[in-house]
């Protein structure tokens, strides 16, 4: 069979569902709002949160400047919510990968909504006054206590496995 051939067959292809492919992806790079708050789920399982501040600048009709800030709720799971909440501090740059999560809830009889990115991946920015893109500092050495090993030698029959 030849390629185009099985081009058109795969294209002719009826989807049971639908012929629509959904999408739910986050991709955002901005600045920590808050420090990180982790927890503990009943499962053991860690949970971060914490909020991201992303800025829009375009220019308006009259020609000038516009700036506007949009605050991202962000939820972490998992190796990486303990990570996020030993390195991130507030106004340290982060990169999420993610998707779109609402929950609700009831308090005090009124129903309650919340939209998260739940973080798929977490990717830290350069740090405040680190010097952004500079090559890494070179790191002095740090001398180790050399092993002290025992002067008579080792009697197999002593070692008890």
């Amino acid at each position: 069979m030849r390629s185009w051939q099985l081009g058109n067959q795969i294209s002719n292809l009826q989807l049971p569902i639908s012929k629509f492919m959904y999408v739910n992806k986050a991709l955002i790079y901005g600045n920590l709002t808050r420090d990180p708050e982790l927890k503990s789920l009943p499962s053991g399982n860690k949970v971060c949160s914490f909020s991201i501040a992303t800025n829009r600048v375009w220019k308006g009709e009259d020609g000038s400047k516009k700036e506007a800030v949009d605050y991202h709720n962000i939820v972490v799971f998992g190796r990486q919510a303990e990570t996020s909440a030993q390195y991130l501090r507030k106004g340290a740059g982060v990169f999420i990968e993610g998707r779109m999560q609402t929950r609700s809830w009831e308090q005090e009889g009124q129903k309650k909504y919340r939209t998260e990115i739940v973080a798929d991946r977490v990717q830290f920015g350069p740090r405040p006054g680190g010097g952004g893109g500079s090559a890494p500092q070179a790191v002095a050495p740090v001398e180790t206590p050399a092993i002290e090993y025992p002067e008579e030698d080792i009697n197999p029959e002593d070692i008890p496995f």
